[in-house]
């Protein structure tokens, strides 16, 4: 029977949308669906804060309760913000329900390389054409996995362009060529204290600061980290009169980031 859960904080579409991920998508008004891990699970909402999970007990424990972070206390977090600070209070209020994904390094990574200078419904078409294109199968669904670091760095450019990847090709094809020789071992790098890891990040062709930290929190777990995109920039710039606020949110700084982007994102769509 597929797991049902009571849980507090979390809110799939919220998360859908929050743009740390590019494969959930809504299957109806009350279900959202995602492919991870080769994998794939569809989340309902059943109301009164009940979620069904439709997948096999067994495939909950070993990939989605870790995926969704859904032993992590958000409400504690949220209400052990540092006190005194009214927008991040808004922001609060605004996103609850938005969790970290824990994301398999590799399609971070790529994802992120993927998303410099485009919006988030371009990204998406962008990962699933190249899934579609050379990812493997994926039981349950006509949707398929990732492609494997191995599949991808076997592409020439061309090959790769027909996903629509843009001047982003040879910056995805290296990291695979990276990953594919080893040269990048990304499960060792889990490993690594954040500097570290930051700079091996960095390392690879095409990955500045924002999104080596986007990958070190959506696909490392580095909750910590606050990737400042153009939202947060006018964040910043805006609210905290250029002075940023994140060293003084400690361990969950990277989980009040996605609050306050999602809060500036959606206030400046509506003003829109």
């Amino acid at each position: 029977m597929p797991p049902e859960l009571t849980l507090d904080e979390f809110d799939p579409r919220k998360i859908m949308e929050s743009g740390q991920c590019f494969r959930m998508k809504p299957l109806s008004a009350d279900t959202v669906e995602t492919v991870a891990f080769g994998r794939r699970v569809a989340v309902t909402d059943l109301g009164g804060r009940r979620f069904r999970f439709d997948c096999e007990p067994e495939a909950f424990e070993a990939v989605w309760r870790d995926y969704f972070d859904l032993d992590r206390d958000y409400r504690s977090i949220a209400e052990n913000a540092p006190a005194g600070d009214a927008y991040l209070a808004r922001a609060i209020g605004h996103a609850r329900g938005t969790r970290i994904l824990r994301q398999e390094p590799w399609e971070t990574l790529c994802g992120f390389i993927l998303s410099q200078r485009k919006h988030l419904k371009a990204i998406r078409a962008c990962v699933e054409a190249l899934c579609d294109a050379f990812g493997e199968p994926v039981e349950g669904t006509r949707r398929r996995a990732f492609p494997t670091p191995e599949r991808l760095a076997a592409l020439t450019e061309g090959e790769a362009r027909l996903c629509g990847l843009g001047y982003r090709t040879p910056y995805l094809l290296a990291a695979a060529r990276d990953v594919a020789s080893g040269r990048l071992d990304l499960a060792a790098m889990d490993r690594l204290p954040d500097e570290e890891l930051l700079s091996r990040l960095m390392g690879v062709h095409g990955v500045g600061v924002k999104v080596a930290e986007c990958v070190m929190l959506f696909g490392f777990g580095r909750l910590s980290r606050a990737p400042v995109d153009v939202w947060i920039r006018r964040v910043i710039d805006e609210v905290y009169l250029g002075v940023s606020p994140f060293e003084g949110y400690g361990a969950y700084a990277g989980i009040y980031q996605q609050y306050l982007f999602i809060l500036r994102r959606d206030e400046a769509a509506k003003r829109r």
